[in-house]
């Protein structure tokens, strides 16, 4: 009877697991139907790779808007804010400034702005919805008034590197046969930090799981997931090192992915932003400032928009007064995929930069397959009524909500 037990307790675990890596299994199955659709030209080296170049900047605004939307908020202003900061930095790079000033200056402007937008949230307590809102029309008007509504040439390649160069390229690094070998270097660094923080996880669990006889997933599942993971990175860096090399925008990406999952998992603010979103009214009486909370969040969406901007500015090699239609959209369609609830209150880092894959992989797929403009808006919106659907029912279904 005992056995049969930990057998049911043991499935319970892994199911609940597989259903927290669902998004991983969904984002496979895209790949593989588009892989189908277009006789694999999706999972070519040179399209892995502009996926990065492309679509970075979505990942890049879906780990700010995640943390907005687990303190109930939403920005919809971060299309045009990318348009207004990328018009400036332009122009500050024009000046001439080097690029390591001008992403300064952008990130700077970035949390001015966002500083803008947590005032009147957590402070004038005006809905986020409003505040961002009257932002997106702020901002796209002074975007066409800086710009005099034409575009923000650059005055060399130098600004667009960081969006579409290559660690290889940077260094000069020789092939090794067919490939380049930074990407390989980076996966094998991040496969052993990965390793010893899973295990170390692991180990901790298990302590805890036998001091309160709880029970944890079994040995077997974990090293699935380590295997699944080591594989992915190491296609992944195959991919990168058949064609350019590690582009530049991905060690940005990594870098920005980590900071903020370590902030909202191993930090006090990062309970704090949790605590707020799941009860505003019970984080306050716990003595937490669910203002100053607010704040910060506000603060790091526009310094993550601010670093969009030129990623984004960087890939089109020229600030333009159009530019960042439909960013929100975007951002906002990763997180919901990614997991993020409508509710407030949960959400990860890992979980959103999924679900901008997915949205990606999705763009791509149809903009290979040469389907219109038109038609992507549509898969756009049914993808995320969906996604916030699937949400909604899981919670009633638990009894959430």
């Amino acid at each position: 009877m005992s056995g049969k037990t930990n057998t049911m307790n043991n499935w319970s675990v892994v199911t609940s697991n597989i259903r927290k890596y669902s998004m991983f299994i969904i984002l496979a199955i895209i790949m593989g139907v588009f892989a189908f659709l277009t006789n694999g030209i999706n999972l070519s080296p040179r399209n892995i790779t502009n996926i990065f170049f492309q679509y970075s900047y979505v990942l890049i605004l879906a780990v700010g808007m995640v943390q907005v939307i687990i303190i109930k908020g939403i920005d919809l202003s971060v299309g045009s804010i990318c348009a207004f900061v990328g018009a400036l930095s332009a122009m500050l790079y024009n000046r001439p400034l080097d690029m390591f000033s001008t992403v300064a200056l952008a990130l700077l402007m970035g949390l001015v702005i966002g500083a803008w937008h947590g005032v009147w949230v957590a402070y004038a307590r005006l809905p986020a919805f409003i505040v961002t809102l009257a932002g997106m029309l702020l901002f796209r008007g002074l975007t066409y008034i800086v710009t005099k509504v034409n575009p923000v040439s650059l005055r060399d390649m130098g600004y667009s590197y960081m969006s579409t160069g290559t660690i290889d390229e940077l260094f000069s690094l020789e092939r090794f046969g067919n490939y380049f070998p930074a990407a390989f270097i980076l996966a094998v660094v991040v496969l052993i930090i990965f390793f010893i923080v899973e295990f170390e996880a692991a180990l901790r669990k298990r302590k805890t799981a036998s001091e309160h006889n709880h029970h944890v997933a079994p040995i077997g599942f974990i090293i699935f997931k380590l295997v699944i993971v080591t594989v992915l990175t190491l296609i992944l860096a195959e991919r990168f090192a058949r064609f350019r090399g590690l582009p530049i925008v991905v060690i940005v990406l990594l870098i920005t992915v980590f900071l903020f999952h370590f902030l909202l998992n191993n930090t006090v603010l990062g309970r704090y932003i949790y605590a707020v979103g799941g009860n505003d009214r019970s984080a306050k009486l716990s003595g937490i400032n669910s203002e100053m909370v607010t704040f910060i969040v506000f603060c790091f969406m526009g310094m993550l928009t601010g670093l969009a901007a030129v990623v984004s500015t960087g890939y089109m090699n020229s600030a333009l007064p159009q530019a960042g239609n439909l960013f929100e959209l975007d951002a906002i369609a990763a997180c919901y995929i990614g997991g993020v609830s409508a509710a407030g209150g949960i959400g990860t880092v890992v979980g959103v930069i999924v679900g901008g894959l997915v949205m990606s992989a999705i763009n791509n797929g149809m903009s290979i397959m040469n389907m219109g403009a038109h038609h992507q808006l549509v898969v756009k919106a049914l993808v995320l009524l969906l996604a916030v659907f699937y949400d909604v029912y899981t919670r009633r279904k638990a009894g959430l909500g």
